[in-house]
C-alpha cells in the first residue's frame, strides 16, 4: 500500500513539473505515447504542437512544445481595439440610436399605411442589440479562456446594460398596440435570469410568453414561426444575419455575401442590423466553420481573409 501510495506522488509530481514546462527534450526510448504519460500532454496535442506527422515520428534531443505556441490568451489581445470601440466610441452609441430610430421610423411607417387588423410585432435578438455583453468579454482579455467559460455566470448576474435607444424604442412599440418577442440563443436554462435582467433595465413584455430561448436547436426559424402564427411582424433586429432569415445558417464568406446582396431592399425595410465587431457567425465563416481550430490556426485563418495593399 506504502509503494502504492509513492508511486502515485512521484506520478503526480512529475505531472505537475511538466505542467509548468513549456517544452520536453526528446530522450532515447521515448515515443509520443510515453512523452504523453510522463507530461500528461495528450498525444494529439504534443503532435499539434509540433506539427508532427501523424505517426508522431520524433528523435533523440528534439525540443518538443508541450505547450502551443500561440494561446487563447494571445488571440484574445485581438479584441481590445473592437472592445475598445464598442465600449468608449461615440460611433457605435451613435449607430445604436441611428438603429432604433429607422426601427421606429419601419413602425410608424406601418401604422400608417397597413390596415391589415393582425397584431403587430417586433422580433428583437438580446445579446449586443439591446444588450451590451462586452464586459463578459473582455473578461477574457489577459488570460487563456474564451467562450463560453463565465457566460453562465455573467448572464446569471443579470448586470447586462441595455444598448442606447433599445429600451425607448420597443416601449414604444407596446405603447402603441405592438407585441415584443425576444429571440435569443441563449440557453434556455438562463430564462429566468434574462427575464430578471431585461426587467431591470427596463424593457416591456418581459416573460416567459415573449422571451424564446434556445432549446434544442440554435436555428430561430421555429421560434420566429411561432410568433408568426398570430402575429404579422413588422421588423426584426439583430446583430447576426441568423437572427433575420435561417437562409445565412452554417453558409461560407461568400454565401453569407451574396444572400445579402439579395436581401439588399430588406435591410432598414424589414431587417434593422446592430453593429458587432467583438464576435458573431461572421468569425467562424473566416474559419469555413470549423470553430474547433486551436488559436494559432484561428489567428491564421483571421489574418488570411485580411485584404492588404502591398504598393508598388
Amino acid at each position: 500500500m506504502k509503494k502504492g501510495l509513492s508511486i502515485l506522488l512521484i506520478v503526480i509530481f512529475a505531472l505537475s513539473v511538466f505542467a509548468s514546462t513549456e517544452f520536453y527534450v526528446v530522450k532515447s526510448g521515448d515515443t509520443v505515447s510515453k512523452i504523453s504519460q510522463t507530461t500528461g500532454v495528450s498525444v494529439n496535442d504534443i503532435i499539434s504542437f509540433n506539427n508532427l506527422n501523424k505517426n508522431g515520428l520524433i528523435k533523440v534531443g528534439q525540443k518538443l512544445r508541450l505547450v502551443p505556441a500561440y494561446t487563447k490568451k494571445d488571440l484574445n489581445e485581438q479584441m481590445v481595439m473592437a472592445l475598445n470601440w464598442y465600449q468608449t466610441s461615440g460611433e457605435m452609441k451613435a449607430l445604436s440610436y441611428q438603429a432604433f430610430n429607422v426601427a421606429k421610423m419601419i413602425y410608424d411607417n406601418d401604422m400608417k399605411n397597413n390596415t391589415s387588423t393582425e397584431k403587430r410585432a417586433v422580433i428583437v435578438d438580446i445579446d449586443e442589440t439591446i444588450f451590451n455583453n462586452s464586459p463578459a468579454d473582455a473578461e477574457h482579455i489577459g488570460k487563456d479562456t474564451s467562450y463560453p467559460t463565465g457566460w453562465k455566470e455573467w448572464c446569471e448576474a443579470a448586470v447586462a446594460k441595455a444598448l442606447p435607444g433599445a429600451v425607448d424604442f420597443l416601449n414604444y412599440v407596446v405603447k402603441n398596440g405592438g407585441d415584443v418577442y425576444y429571440i435569443s440563443n441563449r440557453s434556455d436554462s438562463l430564462k429566468e435570469a434574462t427575464i430578471k435582467n431585461l426587467k431591470a433595465e427596463g424593457f416591456p413584455e418581459a416573460d416567459v410568453e415573449h422571451v424564446l430561448l434556445k432549446t434544442t436547436t440554435s436555428d430561430k426559424g421555429p421560434r420566429r414561426e411561432i410568433v408568426e402564427k398570430d402575429h404579422r411582424v413588422v421588423l426584426l433586429m439583430g446583430d447576426n444575419l441568423n437572427d433575420f432569415t435561417s437562409m445565412y445558417r452554417h453558409k461560407s464568406l461568400e454565401e453569407r455575401n451574396s444572400i445579402v446582396d439579395q436581401d439588399k431592399d430588406k435591410f432598414g425595410i424589414k431587417f434593422v442590423v446592430l453593429p458587432n465587431p467583438i464576435y458573431g457567425d461572421w468569425e467562424g465563416a473566416i474559419y469555413n466553420g470549423n470553430w474547433g481550430m486551436n488559436p494559432s490556426e484561428k489567428n491564421k485563418a483571421r489574418k488570411d481573409h485580411i485584404i492588404k495593399y502591398e504598393g508598388k
